[in-house]
């Protein structure tokens, strides 16, 4: 299972790290097109006094990964916790079926999307967070999912969607470009595509850190199975030559008698 892991890790990292130039140009994107709008700006930029929250909460499908789930599970907790009403949205069977357990409310959730989960998997559990608060029914959305630093950092990160946060525009030379359709009407296309395109890549980190983690996990148990059969043989050649030096005992023992008779 150790091999089948780091086998797959390579694999995943390789889809995690060419998403990422692609939800970072996004990023710069909006950067652009938003510092050209005028008038209203768009809901999914618009901070409103936070009453309900929605958390979209990324873990594994499966277990023996350490405690990959439970630190993201952990962290959901305490956000939870230290703010006003939220309502989950999980990607993944093992946050679902903890929070299912506790009774937390939850409103949407995808899970089995394997080991090459595309857009279009989970794509639903967006979309409805989405919905949620374009309706007025959350006031936040918020993302939880483990982000791979390295494979033996795995760090649950808490991150908030909408209000989408519009980076900050570098400064240098700066492209006059003209727009078909207006910018307004392009910021509103593209605020939703870069939601789902965060989701996705934090999908995407997840399964690696998942795969990272159950790397490890599997090695440690390798380790550890050997040193337990390593105690046991150290354990079965005492008995063993104790057993032997006792037969000796008695037959010497024996042989000494029938002289001495």
């Amino acid at each position: 299972m150790q091999a089948v892991a780091a086998s797959k890790l390579r694999r995943v990292q390789v889809r995690a790290e060419a998403a990422r130039p692609y939800a970072d140009r996004m990023a710069e994107v909006l950067t652009e097109v938003a510092s050209r709008t005028t008038g209203s700006p768009h809901p999914f930029l618009t901070e409103r006094p936070i009453k309900k929250r929605l958390l979209i909460l990324v873990t594994a499908d499966r277990g023996l990964a350490g405690g990959l789930n439970v630190n993201a599970i952990r962290v959901a907790l305490t956000y939870i916790r230290q703010g006003e009403e939220t309502v989950l949205d999980t990607i993944g069977r093992k946050g679902r079926d903890y929070f299912r357990r506790l009774g937390v409310p939850i409103i949407a959730e995808v899970s089995g999307t394997g080991d090459r989960p595309e857009l279009k998997d989970i794509l639903p559990a967006v979309t409805v967070a989405r919905d949620e608060y374009l309706k007025g029914s959350v006031d936040q959305v918020a993302l939880v999912h483990t982000h791979f630093a390295s494979i033996s950092r795995l760090v649950p990160t808490v991150s908030i969607l909408i209000p989408v946060q519009v980076p900050e525009r570098k400064e240098g030379i700066r492209v006059d470009y003209l727009y078909e359709p207006e910018p307004e009407e392009v910021l509103a296309r593209l605020l939703p595509r870069y939601v789902e395109a965060q989701v996705y890549a934090a999908v995407l980190d997840n399964l690696a850190s998942f795969y990272a983690a159950q790397t490890i996990a599997m090695r440690n148990a390798t380790d550890n199975a050997g040193e337990l059969i390593d105690d046991l043989t150290m354990l079965r050649n005492k008995v063993r030559q104790a057993t032997i030096t006792k037969e000796l005992s008695e037959i010497v023992g024996g042989a000494e008698a029938l002289a001495a008779g």
